[in-house]
């Protein structure tokens, strides 16, 4: 499916390989596969040719090249053997791009591991522009970022070199940013560029919501321990207690649902868990808030579409977050794990008149906007697939 071709003039096309060490189809994903997604169409939409190459997971699909959502995939087959599997992956993966080195103009890793590591080395060699995106605190405290003894350490510090090699490295936050810096990547290549949101999904809103609506507050995510939902419904039982005039809404699924529907009913709460929704700007819509109680993120996805649908948030200080959350403009920030804390925050959204509010979410529109727009954020991206600074 991907052959050598010959490289292109620099007035054409630019044609770009998307690396990313997870699987990649029409269901399902994380954010790094939601982001990818979003920058492949649209750089397909602007006219570039774009491709993406993944590892053949056990959990996937097993054809070796297809095509989702229009994007040309290839998935490099391995053996499912420890330790040796992934070393023949990464040979496969070596192969594979010198093979190709001339086919693409530049190439975009999406997850820093084993596959960005071995891209940094040949690319380097190949003298190809690789992009290394650093897409959440994963990659610093348990992948090869992380600071671990025996093989593993010096593996990772093997891995660490190869990914020092990157023509850029793109940190999706400040924090994200300094934390590479500390821990020896060259300062001019690290470029802080965060998720791209488009925001023509979400139709900016004209009025407030109706004083006669409930307040409604809404988390959009997995079900899972690192989303702080438990101190969530906590705080959410401290600040409403008895009040019959609140919504809290949850969409996504996760294996805690079960626990957290025990736990609002513990707590004497109304809380509605709708599952997933394909169109979540329908509901968020018909939200006041959004809500991120997040124990640790990059930069969450859902924050940039809470903004980019008008929505003040109301989320944890932690990495991304606190890069577009402005307390007081456009939402509220509060300590990790800090029940009181998150309820007085959620006390006084709801205690503001439905203009405030409105204010408010048009303020995080704005903000969004300007540092996380799609067209923003690819246009700093293909100046650094030609090689410029951005």
């Amino acid at each position: 499916m991907l052959r050598e071709g010959r490289a292109a003039a620099p007035e054409a096309p630019l044609r770009v390989l998307m690396l990313l060490e997870s699987d990649f189809t029409q269901k399902g994903g994380g954010g790094a596969e939601s982001q990818l997604r979003t920058l492949s169409l649209h750089l397909q939409r602007l006219g570039h040719r774009v491709a993406v190459v993944t590892p053949l997971l056990a959990r996937g699909p097993q054809e070796t090249a297809a095509r989702c959502y229009g994007i040309a995939v290839g998935r490099l087959r391995y053996p499912r053997v420890r330790v040796v599997g992934g070393v023949i992956m990464c040979m496969k993966a070596a192969a594979f791009l010198w093979r190709n080195r001339r086919r693409w103009d530049a190439w975009h890793v999406h997850i820093a591991h084993h596959l960005g590591a071995v891209a940094c080395v040949v690319g380097a060699l190949a003298g190809r522009p690789v992009v290394v995106k650093i897409s959440g605190w994963w990659e610093l405290e348990e992948g090869l970022l992380a600071q671990k003894r025996g093989l593993a350490g010096l593996w990772n510090r093997v891995a660490r070199a190869a990914l020092k090699r990157a023509a850029a490295v793109q940190a999706i936050s400040t924090r994200i940013a300094d934390e590479l810096r500390a821990s020896g990547f060259a300062p001019e290549r690290v470029i802080v560029l965060p998720n791209a949101i488009d925001t023509a999904r979400f139709a900016p809103r004209t009025a407030a919501r109706p004083d006669g609506a409930p307040f409604t507050a809404v988390f959009v995510g997995r079900l899972v321990e690192e989303k702080g939902l438990v101190t969530l419904l906590d705080a959410w039982a401290a600040a409403f207690a008895g009040r019959r005039d609140v919504r809290l809404v949850l969409v996504g699924g996760g294996p805690l649902e079960a626990a957290l529907r025990a736990q609002a009913a513990r707590l004497g709460i109304d809380v509605e868990l709708l599952g997933h929704r394909d169109r979540v700007e329908d509901v968020l819509a018909e939200s006041d808030v959004g809500l991120l109680a997040s124990r640790i993120e990059g930069l969450s996805n859902t924050l940039l579409e809470f903004m980019a649908a008008g929505l003040p948030v109301v989320a944890t200080r932690i990495s991304g977050s606190e890069d577009f959350v402005v307390p007081g403009a456009n939402g509220w920030l509060f300590p990790v794990g800090d029940v009181a804390a998150l309820a007085d925050c959620l006390r006084q959204a709801a205690s503001l008149p439905r203009p405030q509010l409105a204010a408010m979410g048009a303020a995080a529109r704005r903000d969004v906007e300007s540092k996380a727009a799609l067209d923003r954020v690819v246009g700093r991206l293909v100046r650094l697939y030609h090689g410029e600074p951005v």
